[in-house]
């Protein structure tokens, strides 16, 4: 972040400066009083667990000096007092709409050449990775660290953007109706991908049909110069008429593998071999000509989402060859089919999160994956959040998938994850199944499960803390 005056705060998150210096300055923001120190600007959330009111004292003492408040009751006494008393004090009537306010005034600020939104029901944080690396060869970019994604992550992400940045790549989450569009009013992107629409948090939003429109909030803001790349063969995307039944005036990119009835891919995948996890590999056809792509990270699911990130960069000139070559550095993200070892044993974690066609695809990569010797292909699957009233029979049929593929072994645990194992019985023999309540329970017995040369894929939705299996393994 760039240096900001107390005058210029003012102006950015409409506040009232209640005590202090207008010509004093800030370097940094924080959220939480343990990270503060001189120079940082300090915002009192007010959270679902906590206040960040009641840490304002603390936030004092640590050298902060400038703090950004909706109750100046709870501002303590010595901020106005003695050695201390050259603390700002700023009050606003909402520190998160705050927080948001001055993440726009910084990002608008930049001499940007694009600003990216991507949102999804699976992949977006994948597909996100992907557009990074590949505008990094051209451009100074740059992403959300980590899950930094909601109303509090994202302006965080924002602000934390180098000063001569030049392509913001954005990842937008969103669990309930208006959320995007809260995020999109910040960042105004002028290019937007959604890599699918599932059914991750139907709960909510009570249809396909509402977190489609809660998606295509996205493209809120858009007009003639904007652009949209979809994945067309996502049966929801791929029914939309944009030209009409949403107004578009902008440009529309569909990739895919040309699946009927959405086969109009202007993108298009075929001929995806799976090396499990070694990688894929690809050949995209893009105007006639083909290409081929190769993946170093696992996941067949990968080459839609590599294909929406290069026609993407496309509209900030950047071909296809040179994406490819782009993509050739590419890491993602933690949790995210992360393969690790520990002596002859592999594990695949994808304890970031799931969905069930997630699951399916990591699904896919465990079976494609080689194994040595005696050595076992294990799933370990945990509950998926969020799917109200189509969770049964969403587990079922994972559980029935995971049956017909046949791993050595199927671990089920949590509530849900009952009805895999229920499922997966059927076909695969309930000696080759296992089911936990409890995820503690499992971690207590997990390394006298394993044998040498096994190969296990560890997912569930990031909630589940299959994480914990994870790091039990490797220890």
């Amino acid at each position: 972040m760039r240096e900001y005056s107390v005058r210029e705060l003012l102006l950015a998150v409409e506040g009232e400066l209640i005590y202090g210096n207008e010509d004093s300055t800030v370097y940094d923001v924080k959220i939480d009083s343990r990270q503060v120190g001189l120079g940082d600007l300090f915002f009192a959330i007010k959270g679902e667990n906590t206040d960040g009111h009641l840490y304002l004292g603390q936030v004092i003492e640590k050298g902060c000096r400038t703090l950004v408040v909706s109750d100046e009751d709870k501002v303590p006494k010595e901020a106005f007092l003695g050695s201390q008393g050259d603390v700002n004090i700023i009050v606003v009537e909402d520190t998160l709409k705050a927080l948001q306010k001055l993440a726009k005034n910084y990002l608008d600020g930049l001499n940007t050449v694009a600003k990216i939104g991507v949102t999804g029901s699976v992949g977006k944080t994948s597909t996100r990775d992907m557009l990074y690396y590949i505008s990094s060869t051209k451009y100074k970019t740059g992403r959300n660290p980590k899950n930094y994604n909601n109303a509090i992550g994202l302006p965080l992400a924002i602000l934390g953007l180098d000063i001569d940045t030049q392509v913001a790549v954005l990842e937008m989450g969103m669990e309930h109706k208006g959320e995007i569009e809260t995020l999109v009013d910040i960042v105004r992107p002028d290019i937007g991908v959604i890599t699918n629409v599932g059914v991750s948090h139907i709960e909510n939003l009570g249809s396909r049909e509402g977190i489609l429109a809660a998606k295509l909030e996205l493209t809120k803001n858009f007009d003639e110069n904007s652009a949209l790349i979809i994945n067309g063969d996502n049966d929801m995307l791929g029914q939309v008429d944009f030209a009409r039944g949403y107004g578009a005036k902008y440009d529309v990119v569909r990739v895919g593998e040309g699946i009927e009835p959405y086969s109009r891919p202007d993108y298009k995948v075929s001929q995806i071999q799976d090396y499990g996890d070694k990688g894929i590999e690809y050949i995209l056809t893009h105007k006639d000509k083909d290409y081929k792509v190769k993946l170093n990270v696992p996941g067949a699911h990968n080459s839609l989402n590599a294909t929406l990130a290069i026609g993407a960069m496309s509209k900030i000139g950047i071909s296809v060859e040179e994406a490819i070559e782009g993509l050739k550095g590419l890491a993602l993200t933690g949790n995210r089919l992360n393969v690790m070892v520990k002596g002859d044993v592999r594990v695949i974690d994808d304890t970031y999160n799931a969905c069930p066609a997630s699951i399916i695809s990591a699904v896919n990569t465990l079976m494609a994956t080689k194994v040595l010797g005696k050595g076992r292909r294990i799933a370990i699957l945990g509950d998926v959040f969020e799917l109200g009233d189509e969770s049964e029979n969403s587990h079922r049929q994972v559980g029935r998938y995971v049956g017909e593929k046949k791993p050595d072994m199927l671990i089920a645990v949590g509530k849900d994850a009952e009805f895999y194992a229920q499922e997966a019985e059927k076909l695969m023999g309930s000696e080759k199944v296992r089911y936990y309540s409890d995820r503690n329970l499992l971690k207590s017995e997990i390394n006298d499960v394993i044998k040498p040369n096994d190969v296990i894929l560890v997912k569930a939705s990031n909630g589940m803390k299959l994480k914990e299996i994870v790091d039990k393994i490797m220890e």
